[in-house]
């Protein structure tokens, strides 16, 4: 039994490489993480027992403009844990 490999084989092989190749130059993680201090440990619990939206419902309670400011060009607030992931716990 002869391995017989068509054109389309050899096709789908190197669009698989260039995708891996792609994938292998992404950038490391910048966002920084949610720290496991006292002032978020209560989110953390929070988000274990009823998920991130439920949690990040509170967080402008804080950072806000009179509060721990954004950075410039901080995208908009409404979803504060798509980017930022939970630190260790």
């Amino acid at each position: 039994m002869a391995l017989s490999l068509k054109k389309r084989d050899f096709l789908l092989v190197g669009i698989a490489i260039v995708i891996l190749a792609f994938l292998w130059q992404a950038p490391p993680e910048s966002t920084s993480r949610v720290p496991y201090d006292d002032d978020h440990r209560q989110f953390h619990e929070l988000v274990k027992a009823e998920g991130k939206k439920a949690a990040e419902k509170f967080c402008e309670d804080c950072h806000n403009a009179e509060g721990v400011a954004f950075p410039e060009g901080h995208p908009p607030k409404a979803r504060c844990l798509f980017c930022h992931k939970m630190g260790s716990s």
